[in-house]
Formats: structure tokens, C-alpha cells, sequence
């Protein structure tokens, strides 16, 4: 925290006396706050307005029958633990105590089999020993988002000085903004876009709203530091709009009508998260449980994109789309999902020609941005849903025994070796095949826990020669060696890169292929 003169703290408000919560319970309704009313008075006489209300912040949702409410009562009656859990865990119901009753109901063995299938081996026998309600209680939690720590806001104006730089005050009020957006879960992200209680997203627009007095209160005290904080806001316009717009109301409130060129906030500041969020509920009717896959993909994207980020972006509408998980979803087999990928490759490849390969134009630079995006959702989704891995392993691989006789005889092909097969690898879709196999890569390193023993290896996914396939020593030296004998729809990178070096002779292979299917 900054220092303040004691002119400054004079007008400060007092400390926050809200403590932090400690191990949240199912229902976020069992957590008291004060209402928005206790920061608009406050002990010492001034009375402020309640600038931030949570339905004006969400963009208006209606929906004449909530589909994923019926589904959700359904849920609980039926024997998919995962399923369940999901169901917790996002909360799509009004009755927040409706997940511990219908629990409850069940018979001990069905919640004792429960409960085994979400914990480890060695906490079986301490496990064992609750009781029919504490085991409810325990799948509850273990289904539940994190305890939510309720940090107040702690930026407050630095001391009044003639070398302040306005950039950097509103780059300080930014990154705390940043941090109370990341304390926010998801899963409340998504309960309040669909109009559900969300206490803890009330929480964060009340700092905001503390924010606004904390502004208010200095530059009543201060006024000859208005013009730096009118400058401020200048720099705050493409930043965080609840920050904005507390120090927007702050300037309209300490100099009445001298403030006109002060933009007035027209858009709901959660627009950019839950208008995506509700699309995806009324584009989606009938499907829970695909929903609820969707919704655990996007928590990972959620993560990666705003809590990991260095910069927060609030303009952006958040991408709810994850073309890959469709497909899965879609298909009924790692065959037909194969063939699904196989097919959508085929129609972006169409419009690779010799020309645009060789100059490396737009449409090589989408396929490769194609490529990236599909290995980083496969990421996604191996994090969110781990008993995809298996499903990805048979619509990626090939058996081993293509790679044991292709060492004996290398004009055997993997089509000769599995005719039958339709596997990623055995119709030479290297494009999707590395990407595939990049994400997996990437998840099983990200996974990886020495500590509790919990190690997962590329070997462990793949046979070591198919992983020798996506090695990149001697860029990619293996596969270039492979897509000689074997030609297909083509991972762009290393041929791209062996152009550069020696020339469009190492090309022929692609482009022979791409002669034969135009």
C-alpha cells in the first residue's frame, strides 16, 4: 500500500473490517456480506451512491423454460458420479441446498461408491469411516469450486507529489482491478450471467464501489490533484470499466458539470464475459452433459486467458467456441472422430497450392494458426475432461505392429499393415495427428506431480515410435523421414522450415501429395 500524508489518511476510510473467509461450504448463502447500502453510508457521516449494481452489470438474460435446471434434478438420480460432480460444481439450479438432499436420499452404498470413485486409494479406509451425512458432505466438497478468500481492495492514492505520472497511476489501479477479477470463479462468472446468486461477484463490484470512495474522499481533501486523476481516467478508458467507472463518478461527483468530456460507461461491464456465456445456454438446449463438458473446457480457457495473463482484456468477448470438443462430442467412435478430422483437414487443404506453400502466404498462415489452436484445445480438454486421454489414444495412434514390420520393410504402408483402421496416423493426417499428440504432450508435462507420485509421460500415452514421429530434433528429422515414404495432409512446420533451407526440391513430396487430391 502506499504511503499517504496525514492530510491524505485524515480522509481515508477506515479499514475494512470484512475477515477472510475461511473453508467455504456448499452454499455460498451460509457466507454473510455486508449489503451494497453499508458502503454507500458509512460510520463517519458522508453518504455515497451505490454506483455498481450487479444486474446492470450483466447484460439482460430471459429464458421462458431453463432446460438445465430439469436436467440437473435429473442428474442427482442417476449414477454418474462425474456427471454429479459437474452438476455441483456449476451450480445450475435456484435451490442451492438441492444437491445435499437429493444426496442425501441415496442409499449409503450408492454414496459410498460415490465417494471411492472422487478419492484416492490411501484415503479409503479413513474414508470408510464417516458417516452417511459426512460422506454427502464430503462429495460435496470435493465437487465444490475452491474456498473464495474475500480480499479487500488495498490500492489507495499515493502521496501527492508534482512528479506522479498519470500512466502509472492508472497501470496501479488496472493491475489491482486484475487481481480482484482473478479471486472471482468462473463457475460464479457463469451463475451470475444466468441470473443466479452470486455472492462473491457482488464482492468484487463492492470494491469497486470502495475504489470510488477511496477516490472521492482524497480528492475532496485534494482538489489541486484533480487534473492529474482527469488524466488518469484517460488512460483508464481502455482498461478495466469498473475502474473506470468508479473514478469517472468520483470526477463527476468533486467538480459538478466541469467534467463534460468525461465519457459515460453505455455497456454492462460483465458484457464481455457473459454475453458469451448466455449465447452458449440458448444455443445449447437439451444437452447437460454436454454443457457441462463445454463449461469445464472453458474454465481451463478461462484460467489460461485471464487469471495466468499478464494483461487483463475487458473488451473481448470471451471464445466459447471449442470446434474440437464439438467434434468429439459428435462422434460415435475414435474412428468416426478420426474421419470427422480427416474430413475437415481435407476441405482446409484444398486451398494450399504450390504457390501459396512457397511463399508462405495467408493461407499457409491460417493452416498453422489452425494447428496451434487445435493442440492448445486438445490441452484444454484433456485438462477439464481426463477420460477423453483413452478416446484420443485410439483415434490417434496406430499399432505397433505397422512400426515393427516398416523397420523391416519400408514400403509398407500403415493402410497395408491396419486396413481397417481409421486412425489418425493410418490415413496420413499428419496435421491433426501432431497436433493431437502436441497437446496431449503439453498436458501430460503440465500434469505431472513427482511429489504424490502422480507422473504422467508422453511414453506413457504413446508408443515411443509414434512419439518419435513429433521428436523436433533436426526439425522434425523422424517425420520428414516418414512423410517421404509416406505421404499425406502434411504437418506445414518442418516442411516449411526445410524450405527455407534447402530449397523448393524438399517440397515435392507435398506437393505431389497435394497434386493427387486437387
Amino acid at each position: 500500500m502506499q504511503s499517504t500524508s496525514p492530510e491524505e489518511s485524515a480522509f481515508e476510510p477506515p479499514p475494512q473490517t470484512f475477515s477472510t473467509l475461511g473453508d467455504r461450504q456448499y452454499s455460498p448463502k451460509e457466507v454473510t456480506m455486508p449489503a451494497q447500502s453499508s458502503i454507500a453510508a458509512s460510520d463517519w457521516g458522508h453518504s455515497y451512491p451505490s454506483i455498481f449494481q450487479l444486474n446492470s452489470e450483466i447484460p439482460a438474460f430471459f429464458m421462458h423454460y431453463r432446460w438445465w435446471e430439469d436436467e440437473a434434478a435429473t442428474v442427482f438420480w442417476a449414477f454418474d458420479i462425474q456427471e454429479i460432480s459437474r452438476v455441483i460444481q456449476f451450480g445450475l439450479f435456484r435451490d442451492e441446498n438441492f444437491p445435499r438432499t437429493s444426496l442425501c436420499a441415496r442409499n449409503v452404498d450408492t454414496i459410498d461408491t460415490f465417494l471411492m470413485a472422487l478419492s484416492e486409494p490411501h484415503e479409503y479406509q479413513l474414508l470408510g469411516n464417516l458417516s452417511h451425512t459426512q460422506r454427502v458432505e464430503e462429495i460435496l466438497r470435493r465437487s465444490s469450486i475452491s474456498p473464495f478468500q474475500a480480499i479487500p481492495w488495498s490500492w489507495f492514492p499515493p502521496q501527492s507529489s508534482p512528479t506522479l505520472d498519470a500512466r502509472a497511476i492508472a497501470a496501479a489501479i488496472e493491475a489491482e482491478s486484475h487481481f480482484h477479477f482473478r479471486q472471482v470463479a468462473f463457475e460464479e462468472l457463469i451463475r451470475a450471467a444466468l441470473g443466479y446468486n452470486a455472492i462473491f461477484v457482488e464482492w468484487f463490484l463492492q470494491q469497486h464501489a470502495a475504489l470510488y470512495i477511496i477516490l472521492r474522499d482524497y480528492l475532496s481533501a485534494c482538489p489541486d490533484d484533480i487534473p492529474l486523476y482527469t488524466e488518469v481516467e484517460k488512460h483508464l478508458r481502455s482498461r478495466s470499466p469498473f475502474a473506470h467507472r468508479a473514478l469517472v463518478q468520483c470526477l463527476l461527483a468533486v467538480r459538478p458539470g466541469g467534467n463534460c468530456d468525461v465519457p459515460k460507461p453505455s455497456t454492462a461491464g460483465f458484457e464481455f464475459i457473459a454475453g458469451p456465456i448466455q449465447a452458449l445456454f440458448k444455443d445449447q438446449p437439451g444437452r447437460l452433459n454436454a454443457m457441462l463438458k463445454m463449461l469445464s473446457v472453458l474454465t481451463i480457457r478461462f484460467r489460461r486467458q485471464y487469471v495466468h495473463a499478464a494483461t487483463m482484456d475487458w473488451k473481448t468477448p470471451f471464445d466459447t467456441s471449442i470446434p474440437f470438443l464439438d467434434d468429439y462430442l459428435e462422434s460415435t467412435s475414435p474412428t468416426s472422430l478420426a474421419r470427422s478430422m480427416r474430413g475437415l483437414d481435407e476441405h482446409h487443404f484444398a486451398e494450399l497450392t504450390q504457390q501459396s506453400l512457397i511463399a508462405e502466404d495467408a493461407v499457409v498462415g491460417q493452416l498453422k494458426v489452425q494447428w496451434r489452436e487445435l493442440s492448445v484445445s486438445v490441452w484444454e480438454c484433456c485438462a477439464a475432461l481426463p477420460d477423453l486421454i483413452p478416446y484420443l489414444q485410439e483415434c490417434a495412434q496406430v499399432s505397433s505392429l505397422y512400426f515393427s514390420q516398416s523397420r523391416r520393410d519400408p514400403k509398407i504402408s500403415p493402410l497395408t499393415v491396419q486396413p481397417s483402421g481409421q486412425s489418425l496416423l493410418t490415413t496420413r493426417n499428419y496435421h491433426s495427428f501432431t497436433a493431437v499428440i502436441k497437446g496431449l504432450h503439453t498436458y501430460s508435462i503440465l500434469k505431472t506431480r513427482p511429489a504424490q507420485g502422480n507422473t504422467i509421460t508422453p511414453e506413457a500415452l504413446f508408443p515411443q515410435e509414434m512419439l518419435s514421429l513429433v521428436d523436433p530434433s533436426q526439425n522434425f528429422a523422424a517425420y520428414r523421414q516418414h512423410y517421404q515414404q509416406f505421404p499425406g495432409i502434411p504437418f506445414l512446420i518442418p516442411h516449411i522450415r526445410d524450405h527455407k533451407e534447402n530449397g523448393e526440391s524438399v517440397l515435392q513430396p507435398v506437393i505431389q501429395c497435394l497434386q493427387s487430391t486437387q
